[in-house]
């Protein structure tokens, strides 16, 4: 059996891979997942030992590359992403593969089988998946060492944002047996709610839009809108109010109002430090 620990902020995406990772041949024992650069570390060092890592790109707290800055990875690697952009720049480096989101189940299994050959050949030699911060001391005829350069290289270049052209300005949606266009300035946030993905528009109407949350932070600009939490991405412009919350954390009044039902929206708590320096921008 391979332990396999899921690095996922996603709870949808993390137990869509966990089914997927159950039907394959090879019995998969899933550890995580872990929603942050900071869980990871702690599953990580808390053991044990993961067979392969899946992870995602972008976490509630940061890229998932800066994992490798403090903690020596010693498995392969499979990263996940829903975004191609990424998946062109994410290294092959000790990995194994990338998967893109919605992950394919034929897709997934691929990256198995060649975890697997990656598996079966190492046993009778060196393990070479070591990701560090430094040099490392092995080298595989195809598989070059991440160097510490590398590494910091590869997080700048997915800090920057991505050109204006590419976020999107308007969303298609339906209503009733027509469509609509949505101006993005028209989006005041967008919510999960039920495993659906609604837009709360300014005049108060929500549409069924078919994006995830995570899909929608690399389509919307990020100078304009904020994931708050797991539930809520909003533009600036729609936060009425913020409010200090109990445990370090921040409330933010919306408008419009969300649906009762889903509470007070607060921003999680590991991104308080990251909200406030984009307010203050």
């Amino acid at each position: 059996m391979l332990r396999a620990l899921l690095v996922e902020d996603e709870p949808l995406a993390a137990r869509r891979l966990t089914n997927l990772l159950h039907k394959q041949a090879v019995p998969f024992e899933i550890l995580g997942p872990a929603e942050s650069v900071a869980q990871a570390v702690a599953l990580l060092q808390a053991g044990p030992a993961p067979d392969v890592l899946f992870l995602d790109i972008h976490l509630a707290d940061g890229l998932s590359f800066e994992l490798f800055e403090q903690v020596t990875i010693t498995c392969p690697v499979i990263f996940t992403t829903a975004y191609d952009q990424y998946a062109l720049r994410a290294f092959k480096v000790n990995s194994v593969d990338y998967l893109l989101k919605p992950i394919d189940e034929e897709e997934l299994r691929g990256a198995v089988a060649k975890l697997m050959q990656r598996l079966s050949t190492s046993a009778s030699q060196t393990p070479n998946f070591s990701i560090k911060s430094s040099v490392s001391s092995t080298k595989s005829a195809d598989v070059p060492a991440l160097d510490a350069a590398t590494l910091a290289a590869l997080i700048q270049q997915l800090r920057q944002p991505a050109p204006t052209a590419n976020y999107k300005t308007q969303f298609v949606v339906r209503v009733g047996e027509h469509l609509k266009v949505v101006p993005v300035e028209q989006a005041a946030y967008f919510f999960s709610l039920e495993k659906t993905t609604l837009l709360q528009s300014t005049d108060g109407r929500k549409y069924v839009v078919d994006y995830t949350m995570e899909q929608l932070e690399g389509l919307l600009d990020p100078a304009r809108f904020f994931r708050l939490n797991r539930a809520f991405l909003a533009q600036q412009s729609a936060i009425a109010d913020i409010i200090h919350y109990t445990n370090s954390r921040l409330q933010t009044i919306l408008k419009p109002a969300p649906p009762e039902s889903e509470g007070p929206v607060l921003v999680s708590r590991e991104k308080v430090s990251v909200f406030k320096s984009w307010l203050d921008r």
